[in-house]
């Protein structure tokens, strides 16, 4: 009971000392708070953003290799034309982690003759914004306006399916001086030129098209040359490094912890299950260019919070030297009352962690809030709200109260009753 009124004293007086201690654990513990929200949030965020500049798996028929471009010139590796069924796309929707699939496009590539030169045009069918209906999901849609939201037409979209208008690239349409309105004749075939494709990089100098229209012209019904996918993956690490060299390495827990995790490489594997006849490649390169950027990010915000907690720790450290400067006769009283010193260390650090407690508490609450601000202003929405910071802020302000508390008290083991009672030290 008089432990109780004593703390209950403490709290009550100098209440400057008090404020300044509050305000110190609350700016330290706001700061952890929106550094961890973003931090756990951030991850989705960005891949959210980089998933919008294009794919990051690449599906190809079983066996297949992706072509070179050097200088210009296409460079495919020798092998037989294989193709994937068209029918089956809807399996890549399928896989366990069907829902970080943020968008796909099939494609099917050739060369065929047209009326403006002897040699023959490099052509792409592909889905523009197609209803593909998958369990669950019979409206949803897939296509390169989705999956390449950057790309842009001078003039309009051809609809999926029309066999009668193209897009031509722009650097193609500059070479040709060929303009929307204008007709093509592509093997023997009249073709109304709709728009000129822009920001397409490769596929600027061909012309694209439906991709029936494709099949027809290249005589290839029901048939797509690669599947380029757009998903939604985390940061990847040492075990899906060893799983990217041969999943057969895991062990039982290794794989299934890698199997239920979004990594880019367990997501083309999983499409490898569900697509047969096709294999799925980790454009490693995007991949690896996402997790620098979301580890980087999240190494200063990291820096940055034990930065704060240092600096806080600094600041209790002064304000508990000057209180026990200033309460010497105090402990002095209370040590001639017979008190230990272990009885005043309990006391001055109950006292420091009543007022962390309760400004940890708040500033984990305001630093929720002030996440949401700097979400909102970098990616245009908010993070969510992830719970588990509240305990871990709550017990970073304790400890920054316990620590900068104790360096302090040591000065009380060498006060005398006598001296500071008298004032004779």
């Amino acid at each position: 009971m008089m432990e109780y009124k004593l703390l209950k004293s403490a709290l009550w007086g100098n209440k400057t000392q008090k404020m300044l201690a509050f305000l110190t654990i609350f700016l330290a513990s706001m700061l952890v708070a929106s550094m961890l929200n973003i931090t756990l949030g951030i991850g989705d965020k960005v891949a959210q953003e980089l998933r919008s500049y294009g794919s990051n798996i690449i599906v190809l028929p079983k066996g297949g290799a992706l072509s070179m471009e050097i200088e210009g010139k296409t460079f495919k590796p020798l092998q037989e034309d294989a193709y994937l069924d068209e029918s089956k796309l809807p399996k890549i929707k399928e896989v366990f982690w069907r829902n970080n699939i943020a968008a796909y496009a099939p494609f099917l590539e050739g060369k065929i003759a047209w009326s403006k030169e002897t040699t023959p045009v490099a052509i792409i069918g592909t889905y523009f914004d197609k209803n593909l209906p998958i369990a669950d999901e019979p409206n949803y849609r897939i296509g390169v306006k989705s999956l390449y939201p950057f790309w842009s037409v001078e003039g309009a979209w051809i609809e999926d399916d029309t066999e009668a208008n193209i897009l031509v690239g722009e650097t193609l349409a500059k070479d040709h001086h060929i303009a929307i309105g204008d007709t093509l004749i592509l093997a023997d075939k009249s073709l109304h030129v709709k728009g000129i494709l822009k920001g397409a990089q490769e596929a600027e100098s061909k012309i694209m098209m439906s991709m029936a229209l494709a099949q027809t012209l290249l005589g290839k019904p029901e048939k797509i040359s690669r599947v380029e996918v757009s998903a939604l993956t985390v940061p990847e690490d040492d075990l899906s490094m060893k799983a990217k060299r041969n999943p057969a390495e895991l062990d039982t827990l290794e794989y299934d912890h890698w199997y239920c995790t979004a990594y880019v490489s367990s997501i083309a594997y999983q499409i490898e299950e569900e697509y047969k006849g096709a294999t799925a490649k980790a454009l490693m390169k995007v991949s690896d260019g996402e997790s620098k950027v979301v580890k980087k990010i999240q190494s200063l915000m990291g820096m940055v919070s034990i930065i704060a907690l240092i600096a806080a720790s600094i600041g209790i450290a002064s304000l508990m030297a000057s209180e026990i400067h200033r309460r010497k006769k105090e402990i002095g009283l209370l040590k001639a009352l017979g008190a230990s010193n272990l009885a005043i260390y309990t006391l001055f650090i109950a006292e420091s962690l009543s007022v962390a407690l309760i400004a940890g508490t708040v500033g984990a609450l305001v630093g929720y809030g002030l996440s949401m601000l700097i979400a909102l202003s970098i990616f245009g929405h908010a993070v969510e709200i992830s719970w588990i910071i509240l305990p871990l802020t709550i017990s970073f302000a304790l400890i920054i109260a316990f620590v900068g508390s104790l360096l302090p008290m040591r000065g009380v083991i060498d006060l005398l009753p006598a001296e500071v009672l008298y004032g004779r030290k």
